[in-house]
């Protein structure tokens, strides 16, 4: 069988997967995408514990991850990189010469295979040890209330993903009983994955949690002991 072979048949595993999948959901799967054997669906936000528990009756077993996106386009510049006050981005002569470079211009927001509608989308990725097929699921968040059923119910391993996903992006999971951070300070401002987080604010204001490392001692020099 050559490759071309091989890439049809497995995505035509792909496509009665999600032919089954639509069955079960019906309108709410709006968007899919099938690449390279591999299976992106988006389905609508009030269908998104449904979703998971429809793939967990069609044998997808295991869960591998969730996490959310934030398709907002970079900004320029970029805070992590920018020292002392930003040059115009317009003006070239400002620019050092090797940074003078022509970037495409993205026009709206661009939401990765099987579309979107908004800013923010929660994603998680399933696999069936029997079939030995996967499927990645998305869904399209409000950009102002992010907000979304728990998986806990139905894989209760979402659990810490969702309180990183809730910590890192500001995505709330309702259901969940115990949205706390896992990583950051409690008295942390602000949500870091998220593309518009204000990374220089942290010359201006100490960042939370920030202790002083002490130094190692200058190494021992004595009459050869130890």
């Amino acid at each position: 069988m050559s490759s071309a072979d091989s890439t049809t048949a497995t995505d035509d595993r792909q496509k009665a997967l999600l032919e089954d999948l639509t069955t079960r959901l019906g309108a709410a799967v709006v968007g899919s995408h099938i690449r390279s054997g591999d299976l992106w669906v988006r389905v609508r936000p009030d269908a998104w514990l449904r979703a998971a528990e429809a793939c967990k009756a069609m044998g997808f077993d295991y869960f591998c991850y969730l996490s959310g996106i934030d398709w907002m386009p970079h900004t320029w510049p970029n805070p992590k990189v920018i020292e002392g006050p930003a040059p115009d981005p317009d003006d070239e002569a400002a620019l050092p010469a090797e940074e003078v470079v022509e970037e495409p211009v993205i026009e709206g927001i661009q939401s990765g295979y099987a579309g979107g509608d908004t800013r923010f989308q929660v994603l998680a990725r399933l696999y069936s040890t029997i079939r030995h097929i996967g499927v990645t699921l998305k869904a399209d968040l409000d950009d102002l209330n992010p907000r979304i059923e728990s998986w806990i119910t139905a894989y209760p391993g979402a659990d810490w993903c969702e309180r990183e996903t809730w910590e890192m992006y500001g995505f709330d999971f309702t259901g969940h009983p115990n949205l706390t951070h896992l990583y950051l300070p409690g008295e942390f401002e602000g949500f870091p994955m998220r593309k518009d987080f204000p990374l220089l604010a942290r010359e201006v204001k100490p960042w939370p949690g920030l202790v002083d490392v002490e130094q190692f001692p200058a190494t021992y020099k004595g009459d050869g002991e130890g």
